[in-house]
């Protein structure tokens, strides 16, 4: 019996979520989750369709992205995830879907405004596209630079990973993390909806502001402020 019987079931789990909540079809996504303390982390394995994906399918890699315990291929997106845990050490789930309204917003290489409050409920920032990935860099280790792709985003616009959970690739689709593997789905959930929420206001109105300011910090503070309201609290 596996050491890892555990994360490897919470992988899965997470992993099973995305069908159910819309977010892929076929084989598209995969999720991860990390034990730290042992310097692995559980993926799902490349190509196996939800459906018949099991608990023992979930395969176990290092942060080199290296398969230490499984039969199977990890997904293709391995070292992406690899790279994202070896350099942000406080997240511990990371999601990759191709849902439908983020990856047009990925194609189009723009940012997803921050047009309401649902978006300030979530983060204060716009949701950053990484512009697409230098020839050089995609005849390279293409998953591994993407993982860089994703990090020079953030440092080029000064963004805090652990405020802004979520990014488009540019020409590719959505990441997120959070605390864990349910919380780096939920971030997907909500970066699908606010994806089409963003689309159809600009097709009703291509010229819709931007939240102003003051709405933009009520909304955020109050369920993730010092003395955030919203919910039943501990």
């Amino acid at each position: 019996m596996s050491l890892f019987n555990t994360l490897k079931e919470e992988c899965f789990e997470a992993n099973m979520l995305l069908p159910k909540l819309n977010l892929v079809i076929y084989t598209f996504g995969n999720v991860s989750v990390v034990d730290r303390n042992q310097g692995v982390f559980a993926i799902k394995p490349s190509g196996v369709p939800y459906e018949v994906l099991k608990p023992a399918d979930i395969v176990l890699v290092d942060f080199e992205g290296q398969v230490i315990e499984s039969q199977l291929r990890p997904s293709s997106d391995t070292k992406t995830h690899a790279f994202l845990y070896q350099h942000w050490e406080k997240i511990g789930g990371i999601c990759h879907t191709h849902s439908t309204y983020a990856v047009a917003w990925a194609q189009a290489l723009r940012d997803i405004p921050i047009l309401g409050t649902t978006h300030a409920d979530h983060l204060t920032a716009d949701i950053p596209c990484a512009p697409p990935m230098a020839d050089d860099l995609i005849q390279g280790d293409y998953e591994h630079n993407t993982g860089q792709q994703i990090l020079d985003c953030f440092s080029a616009k000064e963004l805090n990973p652990e405020e802004v959970e979520m990014v488009l690739v540019g020409n590719h689709g959505p990441f997120t993390w959070g605390k864990d593997a349910h919380k780096a789905v939920y971030n997907s959930g909500v970066l699908e909806e606010l994806a089409k929420m963003a689309h159809l206001t600009l097709q009703l109105n291509p010229h819709a502001s931007r939240l102003k300011d003051s709405l933009i910090k009520k909304h955020f503070e109050r369920k993730h402020g010092k003395d955030a309201y919203y919910g039943q609290g501990c």
